[in-house]
């Protein structure tokens, strides 16, 4: 939830926020309105209370007529304290619905536009090229014995695929890689619940514009979550952190799971676009202050990965109105794909500021003791899709496949070979 002391104080920044991500400014009012009116059922509230307060310490006091007078004007305040607290309780809940419907404020320089509105920060290394006619990463994927999307159907349905052999081994290579670059550079590894309670999920955020892609299992009232980000901003809810030393990072190792709701036809071959997937995630709690700098580290520990996987890459600043509702902005790093002569996301890494934290109740202390809200950042390390890349770029004339050096320690071997 964004907070409502800038909603109080600079209602056009929330306005501005609004028109940047492309959607109604006319929530930003209805939530004002719906802010003052608690406000008001409140003082209102509270008044009533301290007068009945203070009627009781009279009636103790008085005598005879007096204290009748003083009974029969008690009776009175009751009734309406009762129904100030109805108000009071009404306008919260009013006020809540409405807090839940902003989505967080976007940062200053975010580009405003739609999905094909992103700004390219940079582009590292030069699109791979081959002298051959090169395979799509299903088709080596297939040969090598690393892939087998046709019994993935055949079990569950489309979008699910079995890793096989050496393309089970090449997953968890990668994510061993991602691991173990996490942990070097501090964060705590975790394998999180990838179910996790309503109150969670909504939390984050993803039960708004982007629910339609969370599976929920309606007899349990659980979620299956779509990124390990779930259950770590979850890790710390309702706790007061000790952020005094800096930040504190986890990377949480998980499978994932996504709907792909409204992606009817699009990405079907392969393993791009999938509805299972393992991942290795960062999560950050840290200091509001301490947000923006976390997020560029955040930015190069992923492009540290990308570089091990040797892909050609590039980043891009995402437009407003490609932001999911908690971040305030979003970076994604694209790979190249050769067959489809174009990058495709591989990773992202958003500044959530204080949106999860503030619905979650996550706090620290500041200079003076006194609790505040943490900011929440999180970014993606490695996952499945990046066997996409890792195919289709160090492919070879016959089939094979070059690994990666950095990947060869955990793999133990320098080709993949047809079988």
């Amino acid at each position: 939830m964004i907070d409502l002391r800038t909603l109080r104080e600079d209602p056009e920044a929330v306005r501005a926020s609004q028109r940047t991500r492309g959607e109604s400014e006319v929530v930003v009012d209805a939530l004002r309105s719906a802010d003052e009116r608690r406000r008001a059922t409140v003082a209102r509230a509270d008044t009533l209370r301290a007068e009945q307060k203070q009627l009781g310490k009279q009636v103790g006091r008085s005598r005879g007529e007096d204290r009748d007078a003083l009974l029969g004007r008690g009776k009175e305040l009751a009734a309406e304290v009762r129904a100030a607290e109805a108000d009071q309780a009404k306008a919260d809940a009013e006020l809540a619905e409405l807090h839940a419907l902003v989505p967080n404020l976007v940062h200053p320089d975010v580009p405003p536009g739609g999905e094909d509105d992103y700004v390219v920060l940079k582009e590292v290394g030069a699109p791979t090229t081959f002298d051959f006619e090169p395979a799509d990463h299903l088709d080596l994927g297939t040969k090598i014995g690393a892939l087998d999307t046709e019994r993935g159907a055949k079990v569950s349905g489309a979008r699910f695929y079995f890793l096989t052999g050496v393309g089970a081994q090449l997953q968890l290579a990668l994510l061993n890689l991602a691991a173990a670059q996490a942990t070097a550079n501090g964060f705590t590894l975790m394998i999180p619940p990838v179910l996790v309670r309503p109150e969670i999920m909504a939390g984050t955020g993803f039960l708004g514009a982007h629910a339609s892609e969370v599976y929920k299992l309606a007899e349990d009232d659980l979620y299956l979550v779509g990124t390990s980000e779930v259950p770590l901003a979850g890790y710390h809810a309702g706790e007061i952190l000790d952020l005094s030393a800096g930040p504190r990072r986890y990377a949480g190792w998980s499978s994932c799971f996504r709907r792909e709701a409204g992606s009817y036809g699009k990405d079907t071959r392969g393993i791009i676009r999938v509805h299972q997937f393992d991942k290795v995630e960062m999560f950050v709690y840290c200091q509001p202050a301490d947000a923006e700098a976390e997020h560029a580290r955040l930015l190069a520990w992923e492009e540290e990965m990308l570089a091990k996987i040797e892909v050609p890459y590039r980043v891009v600043d995402v437009a407003g109105g490609d932001l999911g509702s908690s971040a305030a902005r979003k970076y994604d790093c694209e790979a190249w794909v050769p067959t489809q002569q174009r990058y495709r996301e591989l990773t992202s890494t958003s500044n959530c500021t204080t949106f999860q934290a503030r619905r979650l109740s996550v706090r620290y202390r500041d200079e003076n003791n006194r609790p505040q809200t943490a900011a929440t950042l999180n970014g993606t390390l490695a996952t499945t899709r990046w066997i996409v890349a890792i195919l289709e770029n160090h492919q070879r004339a016959d089939g094979s496949v070059r690994v990666p050096e950095a990947l060869r320690p955990f793999l133990g071997r320098d080709v993949l070979t047809p079988n």
